[in-house]
């Protein structure tokens, strides 16, 4: 899986997309008619949210961790005044990023002539719904809720006034050194009293109530029943038992991802992240649809909150008695606008006919090597290597390009010093890897890096190796595209099953490039018995690695491996042309435009744009942009797609 940054949250009213698209301009990923590599030419594409592979699930858990409150804050306040610097300078240090070629993304199976166009030239042009393991697309279009006879009245979420709520707060988070905290009763009946329990008890878990009279008032007094496990535990014994433990909602957000968007959830319902589930991460830079559950949490109270966030809304609220497991999902469909293209109606056809009849090359995005100078996959193949020393150093060193400030503040004095405390110093958000690293170091000596590296949360580890595994898988896929063409051969892996079996020269005519999978490297795959068989072995033996011992002493870096399609061919794939005058117009209506009644956009017949308007669904592990790309024939990674950038600019 890739890592997710937490970005963080501004409560406040947000600027609106116009606004953003406006201050988005300088990024706007446009391409002019000399951006052409080879006789293809190029367009700006962000990258997607890559699904987990269902073969690396055992090495994933659906958590969120938690971090400490203040640095949690502090790294908020950091991240938020993060200035995006000029176009240019940006360009010149995304000179030393990756490319395609350097994570072997160098074939296209298609054989028209590519075009350019913008992609997310608004956040709105790239919509995400998910498709769940019934193969239901989620859809927000209800906000209604479950009727309950044991949910509390309306009047619960206003009797609280707010410095009531600041106390019961810092009383519920064990913030103070108060035990209880006394709310006055001014209208003094027995419905009052029993609103302002309901409150208390609905909306600070882990608080009990009890009523004392103090000259000659009542007041409802509010208390820890279980001390610290009581924001861990919701209410067991406050949840009827005839009603499902989980509630399940439709999350419909725009321009935040999921972990964001989940952890602004709890902080809201005053609860920890890790009781929500949910089948898959989505996108940031987009909008998406998804199904979330979370545990012991009113539909009554999940709807509430769609009074006061932004940029979120909730609905189809129902009980159930099982959360959600991440991988369950059969897919994504997409809804995506490329904007002022410049290709000929031939051209589009002839691309767009060609993804739905052959499909595109099932390559591992862009994003799954991160976009510094240091690839993701180098530290993966250190691990495997067990090269700790590597490790630490390709984490912890000084590198081109571009990067937050503190965070090169932080690598020069690690160069110049190789001082753990030190580094910390210059290191004002411990929660990044490079922190957690030298936390570890700090904790455990220099002399102890894998219990220092140990720190760091598995997800993030395994990404590494994940990583390594994907760039050889590219590779792999490039030469076996190469070498045999579209066609299954002779010594060609496909499934029967779970399990992977050689293709047979005398059967081969029962197969296509459709049925043909490839091997991520591990000790419980087999390979192809063809050239390409020796050429893993050969990439392995260059990295010093050993196809045939491929455990690690550490049992959460061996590689059992696993079975990849090499050609995806998208499903429910269609495309429409449509002109169009203002940028900043939406092509389409959402969900949330149709449950409030907005009508579809009047577009003109013959505007000054074109835009290419494509809608396709994809099974999990597979890149959106990898699809796109095989339409446009263009090269994805931010280095190019900077460098284009910023010639149009000019």
């Amino acid at each position: 899986m890739e890592t997710v940054e937490m970005n963080s949250v501004s409560l406040k009213r947000p600027r609106s997309e116009d606004d953003v698209a406006n201050a988005d301009e300088i990024k706007r990923q446009k391409i002019s008619e000399k951006s052409k590599t080879g006789n293809d030419s190029g367009q700006s594409v962000e990258t997607v949210t890559d699904q987990p592979d269902k073969s690396l699930l055992e090495d994933t858990k659906n958590e969120i961790i938690p971090n400490e409150e203040s640095e949690e804050q502090e790294d908020e306040e950091l991240e938020d005044s993060d200035e995006d610097g000029d176009p240019e300078s940006f360009a010149d240090m995304m000179k030393h990023g990756l490319t395609e070629s350097d994570v072997g993304i160098t074939k296209f199976v298609s054989s028209h002539k590519g075009f350019s166009g913008i992609l997310k030239e608004r956040y709105s042009d790239f919509v995400v719904h998910e498709i769940g393991k019934d193969g239901r697309v989620s859809h927000l279009d209800d906000f209604s809720v479950p009727v309950d006879d044991e949910d509390p009245s309306e009047e619960t979420f206003t009797v609280l006034s707010d410095e009531d709520k600041q106390r019961l707060e810092e009383l519920q988070l064990l913030k103070n050194k108060e035990t209880s905290v006394a709310i006055e009763v001014i209208e003094d009946t027995k419905e009052k009293r029993t609103v302002i329990h309901q409150a208390v008890k609905s909306l600070f878990p882990g608080l009990e109530t009890k009523t004392e009279d103090r000259d000659g008032k009542k007041y409802i007094i509010a208390y820890h029943a279980a001390g610290k496990k009581a924001l861990a535990n919701p209410r067991k014994h406050s949840w009827p038992k005839s009603r499902g433990s989980y509630c399940h909602f439709v999350l419909y957000k725009e321009n935040k991802d999921t972990m964001d968007a989940i952890n602004v959830l709890s902080k809201f319902l005053r609860v920890k992240p890790n009781i929500f589930s949910y089948m898959g991460t989505k996108d940031k830079r987009a909008i998406t649809v998804q199904e979330i559950a979370v545990l012991r949490i009113t539909a009554q109270r999940l709807a509430h909150l769609n009074k006061c966030l932004m940029n979120f809304k909730l609905g189809n609220f129902s009980y159930k008695n099982h959360p959600l497991k991440l991988g369950e999902l059969q897919g994504n469909h997409f809804t995506v606008v490329l904007r002022n293209i410049t290709g000929t109606d031939d051209q589009i056809e002839q691309a767009m006919h060609s993804l739905r009849e052959i499909g595109f090359i099932n390559y591992y995005g862009m994003q799954r090597f991160g976009t510094t100078a240091v690839p993701t996959y180098q530290i993966g193949r250190a691990i495997l290597q067990n090269n700790w020393n590597e490790v630490m150093d390709l984490i912890l060193k000084p590198r081109p390009g571009a990067e937050k400030g503190y965070l090169v503040k932080c690598r020069e004095e690690w160069a110049k010093t190789k001082d753990p405390a030190a580094a910390l110093k210059k290191l004002p958000v411990k929660r990044c890897v490079e922190g957690q690293l030298l936390r570890g170091l700090l904790k455990y000596g220099m002399k102890n890096i894998i219990s220092a590296f140990g720190i760091i949360p598995r997800n993030n580890r395994l990404m590494y190796i994940h990583s390594y595994q994907s760039y050889l898988w590219n590779n792999m896929v490039s030469k076996r595209i190469e070498e045999y063409g579209l066609r299954a051969v002779p010594g060609d892996l496909t499934l029967k099953g779970a399990t992977a079996v050689h293709i047979e020269e005398g059967d081969v005519g029962n197969y296509t490039i459709h049925d043909v999978v490839m091997p991520l490297p591990g000790f419980d795959v087999i390979y192809p018995k063809h050239k390409i068989g020796e050429a893993y072995k050969e990439m392995l033996v260059a990295d010093n690695l050993d196809i045939n011992n491929m455990r690690h002493k550490i049992r959460d870096y061996s590689l059992s491996g696993a079975y990849r399609k090499i050609i995806i061919r998208p499903q429910n794939v269609s495309w429409e042309v449509v002109a169009y005058d203002d940028p900043r117009i939406p092509l389409f209506t959402t969900d949330l435009d149709k449950l409030e009644g907005k009508p579809l956009p009047v577009l003109p017949t013959d505007g000054k744009f074109r835009a290419l308007k494509m809608e396709f669904s994809l099974p999990p592990s597979t890149y959106a942009t990898m699809a796109i790309r095989e339409v446009l024939k263009m090269d994805t990674s931010i280095k190019n797609q900077t460098q284009l950038n910023t010639t149009w600019l000019r």
